[in-house]
């Protein structure tokens, strides 16, 4: 029935029932059928109505069975269509995507957070728990909780970045090599935008509420450091900086060394650097990681150089899930976009097709793509 709607095939009336969920099919089936009628011309409004009112029982099935389209999937995860207790379900989903779990780890939710840190694969997964990490509406609990989740997964503490100078982590000779080389080549550069401070690339909604709530816990730490005279109470003060702040007291030259030495969390932070630079040697650095990679891909928040700085390197290319978060993000240089495409699966394709997120020019390029690869022609030539 799903074909047959989508091709027009069927009288308008029953296209009507259909918004109204008053066909009798499957309710998996069914919810599909809703969702494609959602962004409907005519029928939007009513199919969009009868999702919100349809079964939560049934609505949950669907968001947890890995066969469900990803089309279904994507329409329950956008915060627009999503209700607080299907979340779970979707979480508990091996096919929804780990970038997509990413950008709920993002969000400023303490909901969202408290569901994320009920599920057993957001437990597991060390790149969305140093997402998770650095989000600044977490409770002490619940970053406890996500430290202990951390250490039982065998990722080392982040280091304690002291002072304004910045105390880096003690890295490798082959990172150290890298550093050098970095900084030889781009001397003119860093001199160039040195006293420059960390600002961030893309100003989203959600920077500028990361942003106020750094420049809060600012005040505060002044506040408690105005109010400390003893040098014990200054470092515990210090001590309780976020890495966000500690940051943004550094110089350039301090920031591209601890994008090349740094931690997880302290590279999801500066892969938002607004200094090229900083970003640039984010992804130069040896201990960046294919996930982390596929992470930044999928980032709506980061400079377009950083999206052609990963599509430029063959090394993470190779990796599909990085090229798939490259073309599905709408931030991405078309140029970027079109030129991978191409190297998408079908069903990759077909999703791209419908992705309301990217522009026309990709979505045609992929339904073309997708019906070329797939039109079954006659061994006649017909």
């Amino acid at each position: 029935m799903i074909e047959l709607i989508r091709a027009s095939s069927v009288p308008a009336n029953i296209v009507r029932s259909a918004s109204k969920g008053a066909l009798a099919l499957p309710p998996g089936e069914m919810i599909e059928i809703l969702v494609y009628l959602a962004s409907h011309a005519v029928f939007g409004e009513q199919a969009r109505m009868t999702l919100a009112g349809w079964d939560e029982n049934a609505c949950a099935a669907a968001c947890a069975d890995p066969t469900t389209p990803f089309e279904v999937i994507e329409y329950f995860l956008s915060p627009k269509n999503r209700r607080p207790r299907l979340l779970g379900a979707l979480l508990s989903n091996p096919s929804v995507p780990e970038p997509e779990i990413l950008q709920l780890a993002q969000e400023k939710s303490l909901a969202t957070a408290a569901e994320l840190l009920k599920s057993g694969r957001v437990l597991a997964s060390a790149n969305i728990l140093h997402v998770l990490q650095s989000n600044p509406v977490l409770t002490p609990p619940q970053q406890r909780q996500v430290t202990g989740a951390l250490k039982a997964a065998g990722e080392p503490e982040a280091q304690s970045l002291s002072g304004i100078s910045m105390s880096l982590p003690i890295s490798d000779p082959e990172t150290e090599a890298e550093l050098a080389r970095f900084v030889e080549e781009h001397a003119e550069e860093i001199e160039a935008e040195q006293h420059k401070g960390f600002e961030f690339a893309v100003e989203d909604h959600e920077t500028a509420e990361l942003k106020a709530a750094a420049q809060r816990a600012e005040k505060e730490s002044a506040a408690a450091a105005a109010a400390a005279q003893q040098a014990a109470d200054d470092k515990a003060a210090e001590e309780r900086m976020s890495p966000l702040q500690k940051i943004s007291r550094m110089k350039v030259g301090e920031r591209i060394q601890l994008a090349m030495k740094g931690t997880k969390e302290d590279r999801f932070i500066l892969i938002r650097d607004g200094a090229k630079l900083v970003s640039s040697a984010v992804l130069e650095s040896s201990k960046v990681t294919e996930q982390e990679v596929e992470m930044f891909a999928a980032m709506k928040n980061v400079q377009e150089s950083v999206l052609r700085g990963i599509a430029g390197k063959r090394k993470f290319i190779k990796q599909y899930n990085i090229v798939r978060a490259l073309v599905n993000n709408p931030r991405c240089p078309l140029d970027v976009q079109m030129n991978l495409a191409k190297n998408l699966m079908n069903q990759d394709l077909k999703t791209l097709s419908m992705n309301k997120n990217v522009s026309e020019t990709v979505r045609k390029l992929a339904a073309k793509m997708f019906h070329e690869r797939t039109e079954k022609k006659s061994p006649f030539g017909g």
